[in-house]
């Protein structure tokens, strides 16, 4: 299983959509290494300063509607490559979000104002994400400001996650 917890990378814009995780034109790449270093390559976002911020992150939190577009999984393997686990949004599309659970990634939907409070109290580069995945629970920590936050996955995304992703889940089964 991998690991959700580590460093976050604050995104605060709605509607992030999978050409801005990873471009069409990276599509023809064979592995998914190749598409490590175009993550977030087009996205257009104040502040934001692509590969820097990314570095050493391993959890996003951003605003509604998170993967809208096409349906490919490259984007969540982009993210994969890159160290990237854990989402945490308002809402994400359908296919996207399964997607990650197929990855044994985590897709999180928390309420907006959960969301809107987590940019106001936390949006620091040095803040951090312990999840427990078991009790599902985040520990969000910036400097000596601490709380945790309750999550909820439907069961099945869960066993997917847990078993590492779809191929994993099928290999163990049939």
């Amino acid at each position: 299983m991998k690991d959700f917890s580590g460093k976050v990378l604050f995104l605060d814009r709605a509607d992030i959509n999978t050409d801005e995780i990873i471009a069409a034109k990276y599509l023809t790449e064979i592995t998914r290494e190749a598409l490590g270093p175009h993550l977030f390559e087009d996205l257009e976002l104040d502040g934001f300063r692509g590969q820097e911020d990314i570095a050493d992150k391993s959890v996003i939190i951003a605003r509604a509607n998170f993967g809208c577009g096409s349906s490919r999984e490259h984007a969540p393997w982009a993210l994969e490559v890159n160290g990237i686990h854990l989402v945490v949004a308002e809402s994400f599309a359908r296919i996207f979000r399964q997607n990650m659970f197929n990855c044994g990634m985590l897709a999180v939907e928390l309420p907006a104002v959960i969301i809107d409070r987590l940019f106001q109290d936390y949006a620091h580069p040095e803040t951090t994400v312990k999840t427990n995945l078991k009790q599902q629970i985040f520990k969000i920590s910036a400097g000596d400001q601490t709380e945790e936050i309750q999550f909820s996955l439907p069961e099945f995304a869960r066993v997917l996650v847990e078993s590492g992703g779809w191929l994993e889940y099928a290999d163990s089964r049939y």
